[in-house]
């Protein structure tokens, strides 16, 4: 089984809208609300693809409640740790030309013993688990360790991480040691403190995170797919063209895709290869919507993975 951990959850509000220009009005078409967060998405990918998954995630007040009652029809399993403060709530604004964009709250604090609580969660269901995927940002209060501190308990029981955040929870995570980490192109920028440009960038940049801890690091391009390493090889995964309507959550399908591909056959580059038709065929589709298997099958056919010498 793959668990996803979502300790920072929204309540994702996506509003459609005509077309998304600065000082002039825009007309809604459609709105929607969804249990968000990094791991979730995971798992309903995950949950789609015919994969086994449970999702924790940590939820309080009235909104955590409704965030609840979202998960329950998701179809997959889920354990909620209780805390006090209530589930933020995100945005995201889009039109029919794919322009986005996405506002997010901080999120909810959560107090040390909630803490306490829901790392004893995370850690009693480990022992159903073959990978660990931890996913999304930290909320005020808990330190930027805490991702560091899972990895290197999974790492001692033998399970398999993947850890998909940015920032101080990143850095401090790829140091614990994870199996892999998957940042997008801006979440390793800041990583490096660099700009990311051409391709020899790019492999400069893998090999760099790899170094600082992690055995493996797929680097996500969006639209010019992905580079990683693996086994001190560098392998590049190319998408086909695509008409991008939506890119939000195309990220968190790839994570998932990976990690499903990962655990079915442990084959790095064709998990690769899964990975980046996931997040291409999600950036097709309107709104918060994740790919299904079908429409990712019909992108795998098309996605390219080469060796970078």
């Amino acid at each position: 089984m793959i668990i996803t951990l979502t300790v920072n959850p929204a309540i994702d509000r996506t509003i459609t809208v005509d077309r998304l220009v600065f000082e002039d009005r825009a007309y809604i078409t459609s709105t929607s609300e969804s249990a968000g967060g990094r791991g979730i998405n995971a798992s309903c990918v995950i949950h789609s693809f015919g994969g086994k998954t449970l999702a924790v995630v940590a939820a309080g007040g009235k909104s955590g409640v409704r965030l609840e009652q979202f998960l329950q029809s998701c179809g997959f399993q889920v354990a909620v740790a209780a805390i006090r403060n209530q589930v933020r709530t995100n945005l995201t604004i889009t039109d029919s030309h794919g322009l986005t964009v996405k506002l997010n709250e901080p999120g909810a604090a959560i107090e040390k013993p909630e803490l306490a609580r829901l790392e004893k969660l995370i850690t009693g269901k480990l022992g159903e688990a073959s990978w660990l995927m931890i996913c999304g940002s930290l909320p005020p209060g808990v330190p930027p360790t805490f991702y560091a501190k899972l990895i290197e308990i999974a790492r001692k029981r033998g399970i398999k991480t993947l850890l998909d955040t940015d920032g101080p929870p990143l850095e401090a995570g790829i140091r614990a040691g994870p199996t892999v980490v998957t940042p997008n192109q801006q979440e390793a920028e800041r990583l490096l403190n660099t700009a990311l440009l051409t391709q020899g960038q790019f492999v400069n940049a893998v090999e760099r995170i790899r170094k600082m801890g992690s055995d493996s690091v797929v680097l996500s391009l969006g639209s010019r797919g992905a580079i990683a390493t693996h086994n001190h090889q560098i392998v590049e995964a190319i998408p086909p063209r695509i008409d991008a309507v939506c890119p939000i959550g195309a990220g968190d399908a790839m994570a998932a895709a990976f990690a499903w591909a990962m655990e079915r056959k442990d084959d790095f580059q064709d998990a690769l290869r899964w990975s980046v038709a996931a997040g291409t065929a999600s950036a097709k589709l309107p709104g918060m919507r994740l790919a299904s298997l079908d429409q990712t099958k019909e992108i795998y056919r098309l996605v390219e993975t080469r060796r970078v010498e």
